[in-house]
């Protein structure tokens, strides 16, 4: 059975009967996990192997695990501060950002992976500005070079651990004050305009290595009239031949505010496929994800296979006692550091 082209979540922390029903439907390639799927690693550790044991190739599992506002795991998990952070850090030594970002991803991953998660969607990529509070502190930097060189660390860090990294938003989310989670962004700019600010670490990360891009749902009305999500000029002509993007490309969540300006779920299902799109998530509607998987019928794309294929996780040989190695020791104890320290002198002006 192959990887089909949907992820969507499930209803608990253990597997019943509906979610083995969809789990096991053809067109489906993953899972996306949430707080309400997690209470204790044991648990956690037992779910994903039991999503993992259902088919061949196994199920692609993931979190948001970025940090900050956006960790799903928390309890008996080590914390994960919030991007900006890091880029507080980054404005009063940026060597020493830099080493941190890495080793925080490198915890944040090989924790993960230790307990049976492929990947967490991250780095975020977005610019950090005042202007967007749904992004806000979980961007790294208001300035695309930081962004980049604390990204590409961050990226390392997770490689290190055995997990590919998917950034998101493409093509910027930060430059715009509305959630697309509630309502439909507009950006106003011109391409010339979003290509020197939010486009800029995108390109660069890319350069570098980036397994994984999320698409925005924002309209950029002076690019495209339609959702970047759906947006054949932003993934096919900008994404993939302007950029050279040749991994994989999620949608957003489908059921969210800023994914139904093309109609229901059929409809966005069909025009983020075409629009070129290789996975489609689609989260906390069970009845919308029914109706995603009906109307796919026999669709079949082997390219946007093998790329969520390689988004399985490999953790290095000997990461079995992760939590007695020397590496791990270190790891944590300087991520405790980091925490203190910025709890201390928290300030968010990684804006100004």
């Amino acid at each position: 059975m192959n990887l089909g082209p949907v992820m969507l979540d499930i209803a608990g922390t253990t597997l019943d009967d509906n979610d083995r029903r969809r789990l096991m439907h053809r067109q489906v390639g993953g899972v996306i996990l949430f707080s309400r799927n997690y209470e204790s690693p044991a648990q956690l550790k037992a779910l994903t192997e039991a999503i993992h044991s259902l088919r061949m190739p196994r199920l692609v599992v993931a979190v948001d695990q970025e940090g900050g506002r956006v960790q799903r795991f928390r309890e008996d998990f080590q914390k994960i501060p919030a991007m900006a952070r890091l880029g507080d850090l980054y404005n009063e030594d940026s060597g020493k950002a830099i080493q941190s970002a890495e080793t925080i991803a490198w915890v944040m991953a090989a924790e993960l992976l230790h307990y049976g998660v492929d990947v967490s969607f991250s780095p975020v990529l977005d610019i950090g500005n005042q202007v967007s509070q749904v992004i806000g502190d979980r961007a790294f930097h208001h300035d695309p070079e930081s962004i980049t060189r604390l990204a590409n660390a961050w990226i390392r860090g997770m490689r290190k651990a055995g997990m590919e990294a998917v950034g998101k938003h493409f093509p910027g989310h930060g430059s715009v004050e509305g959630d697309s989670h509630h309502v439909m962004p507009f950006d106003r700019r011109s391409f010339d305009k979003i290509e020197a600010l939010d486009l800029v670490p995108f390109r660069r990360v890319i350069a570098t290595h980036l397994s994984g891009i999320m698409m925005a749902h924002v309209i950029y009305d002076q690019v495209d009239d339609i959702a970047a999500g759906y947006s054949r000029r932003w993934i096919r002509d900008i994404l993939r031949r302007q950029l050279g993007f040749d991994g994989i490309i999620f949608s957003d969540d489908l059921t969210m505010s800023g994914a139904e300006s093309v109609g229901g779920y059929a409809e966005r299902a069909k025009n983020a496929l075409q629009a070129g799109c290789d996975i489609l998530l689609v989260c906390n509607n069970p009845e919308g994800a029914d109706e995603v998987l009906e109307s796919l019928g026999d669709y079949d794309n082997p390219t946007s296979q093998i790329r969520m294929i390689r988004l399985h996780g490999r953790p290095p040989k000997g990461t079995a006692d992760l939590f007695n190695t020397r590496n791990w020791q270190q790891a944590v104890k300087l991520l405790d550091e980091f925490n203190q320290q910025a709890s201390v002198t928290e300030s968010g002006d990684f804006f100004e």
